[in-house]
């Protein structure tokens, strides 16, 4: 509670500081993308997978909560306007770093970053996906332009009474690609530990059933998400070293494949593994990979 009461505070302050927005572009209009360019400029220890969790947020809630993510061996922060010591409050709380940084725009000389700053794995990922979409929504716009007719070849409009509003559309790109649309198919092979893990934990928007998308071949797309799932439930912990990284190795070779057809056609890609060892083991070698223990037994 007395964390958010002084976040609380320092958005009042930060609200009260707000220049006129930036309105370059379409990212302006998207506040999560927004988010995502600002966050770009600041080193992340985690690959940026906690701000492209967080990114839907307000910018002063998504740095609370990704605050300890930073990489704060190369970051200095200053209060330069003098405005964190008005919250001092807050500040004490939060610390200097988050007052400065949920500023509506961070002051010159604000933030000091040690070294460049290469862009996050995982926000990276974001942004590119986001600038791929919105080329491809473009490019389908002009392609999809109607012709305008004669007025003497003008149907009339329907009435009130005959016309019903379009139900909700598939994305452009699984209208592109017809192998983008989930394909159910029965769980491959007779592991039933696995396959009720699959069905249960996302939860499986088919339970019993695997889903093809793209060609490639997932455990499971999640109810009401956009959202194909790998899941691995080997006892990794208690492989022998050699095995574990045959394992890995094994993994990354799939994860691969599976995630660029996810994102290809427009799904996010999650993979769920039975213990800590193991999601420690995948992201130490790609840390941009979004994982999470899902506890099930073998």
């Amino acid at each position: 509670m007395r964390l958010r009461a002084c976040a609380a505070l320092l958005l009042l302050l930060s609200a009260c500081a707000t220049t006129e927005p930036n309105t370059r572009g379409p990212a302006a209009r998207n506040p999560r993308v927004a988010n995502l360019q600002r966050a770009a400029e600041l080193p992340w220890v985690d690959g940026g997978r906690c701000v492209v969790r967080e990114a839907s947020n307000d910018w002063a809630v998504m740095v609370e909560r990704c605050f300890h993510a930073l990489d704060h061996d190369r970051l200095e922060f200053r209060d330069v306007t003098g405005r964190c010591s008005v919250a001092s409050a807050g500040a004490a709380v939060l610390g200097l770093g988050v007052c400065v940084l949920i500023a509506p725009e961070i002051i010159v000389g604000a933030v000091i970053v040690a070294g460049a700053v290469v862009v996050a794995a995982a926000i990276n990922e974001e942004l590119v996906a986001y600038r791929r979409a919105s080329r491809e929504s473009a490019r389908s716009e002009v392609q999809t332009q109607p012709l305008k007719k004669p007025a003497a070849d003008r149907k009339p409009e329907p009435s009130g009474q005959d016309w019903f509003p379009p139900g909700p559309t598939e994305p452009l790109e699984r209208e592109r690609r017809p192998d983008c649309k989930p394909i159910p198919v029965r769980h491959a092979g007779e592991d039933i530990p696995h396959n009720e893990c699959a069905d249960k934990f996302p939860p499986n928007r088919y339970p019993g059933m695997d889903v093809i998308v793209a060609g490639e071949r997932f455990d499971a797309l999640q109810v009401g998400a956009r959202v194909l799932w790998e899941i691995k439930t080997h006892r990794f912990d208690t492989y022998s070293d050699f095995i574990r990284n045959r394992e890995i190795e094994k993994d990354l070779k799939q994860i691969a494949r599976e995630r660029r057809a996810a994102a290809e056609c427009g799904y996010d890609f999650m993979i769920g593994v039975s213990t800590q060892a193991h999601k420690e083991a995948l992201l130490a070698v790609l840390p941009s990979l979004r994982i999470v223990v899902t506890g099930c037994k073998r």
